[in-house]
């Protein structure tokens, strides 16, 4: 079956994984990817497939509507994977508003667009929202797992938006019958990531010789899951999921930050030559972030039971194919760290 699919935010990190498999996965599709290319959009993600003839690029911003709605026309859209948003929650609590608009309001442009576009017409059409395990609050240190029907409870700006937005796509189902799907995962680590986050962050910070800012004494725990894992899950909810279905991805991978970044720290160092416990040094202990959730932990249960996904790989393994790529692609995290990624780009669409 031939589909046009929407993939908002497909310049991103978890956006441009996703993008790849399914230009390269399903050469019948047409594949547009909607990326406003703010400071996390870097086109540089996709340069192996841009060149494919299913793949389609559409500089939007998922706030203005009439924008929004001219893609759904060109292209004739029947499916939505919705990833774009603001995702950094140290940004979200200094600027709340620019994520109430994007994660929020965004959201809410695309829902109202996919509504009129298929105008009732809901066979065969589907709305997949992306969302975090962030919604749900935190967990104690007690074995306990968020599941899909845990209560959800957000602590920041950040996650207090993608509640909102994921509510948004359940009331556009149960109001006007539109064909939805929510899945909300936990943290993604892997290769394109921008280097704010911790691995990447941590791995450039370790290249030359930077502070490893650890908040408070590194003992909240976070479930990881590598990004390629995430990007089949996706596939998987897209194509055979359940309608009005909500579905935790998570990698059955809990870990302590401080374990975490031992890890990367001997890694690094391994894959540098330099001898074990070279870069302990640069661990810095700050004050920790104001609402820092203790524990997040998911159950994939739900997933694994009913599409038989899980991840495929083991902790150690994808960080060591994820620092490797980091260490190979040094020019990528130069290019973004300097800003010539975003004036690069600047240039090439003013001349358009």
């Amino acid at each position: 079956m031939k589909r046009n699919i929407l993939i908002t935010g497909g310049a991103g990190f978890i956006g441009s994984h996703v993008v790849r498999l399914f230009t390269t996965k399903y050469p019948d599709y047409t594949i547009v990817n909607l990326d406003k290319l703010t400071y996390a959009g870097n086109l540089e993600n996709l340069k192996d497939i841009e060149n494919l003839p299913n793949y389609h690029f559409e500089k939007c911003d998922i706030c203005d509507y009439e924008a929004v709605t001219a893609v759904f026309k060109k292209y004739d859209i029947d499916g939505v994977i919705h990833l774009a948003a603001e995702s950094h929650v140290d940004r979200s609590i200094k600027d709340p508003f620019t994520f109430a608009r994007t994660n929020v309001m965004g959201t809410l442009t695309l829902l109202q667009a996919a509504r009129n576009h298929w105008n009732g017409n809901w066979d065969g059409k589907r709305f997949y929202h992306i969302s975090t395990d962030e919604v749900y609050g935190a967990l104690q240190f007690d074995g306990t797992l968020f599941t899909e029907s845990t209560k959800y409870d957000p602590h920041s700006p950040y996650s207090a938006s993608k509640a909102s937005s994921d509510h948004f796509v359940r009331a556009y189902h149960d109001t006007y019958g539109m064909p939805t799907i929510v899945t909300n995962c936990s943290n993604n680590y892997g290769p394109y990531q921008f280097p704010e986050k911790l691995i990447p962050l941590f791995i450039n910070n370790i290249r030359h010789r930077k502070p490893l800012p650890v908040y408070g004494r590194g003992e909240n725990v976070r479930d990881w899951l590598y990004v390629v894992d995430h990007a089949r899950a996706i596939d998987v909810i897209f194509h055979n999921g359940r309608i009005n279905e909500t579905y935790n991805i998570g990698g059955f991978n809990e870990w302590r930050n401080i374990d975490l970044i031992k890890v990367i720290i001997r890694t690094v160092d391994r894959l540098t030559g330099k001898p074990e416990g070279y870069s302990d040094e640069l661990i810095t202990y700050v004050t920790d972030r104001a609402g820092h959730d203790l524990r997040y932990a998911i159950d994939s249960s739900k997933l694994k039971d009913e599409l038989g996904w899980e991840p495929s790989l083991q902790f150690e393994e994808g960080i060591e194919k994820t620092v490797r790529w980091y260490l190979d692609n040094q020019q990528w995290l130069d290019n973004i760290t300097s800003g010539e990624y975003e004036r690069y780009y600047e240039e090439m669409y003013s001349k358009r």
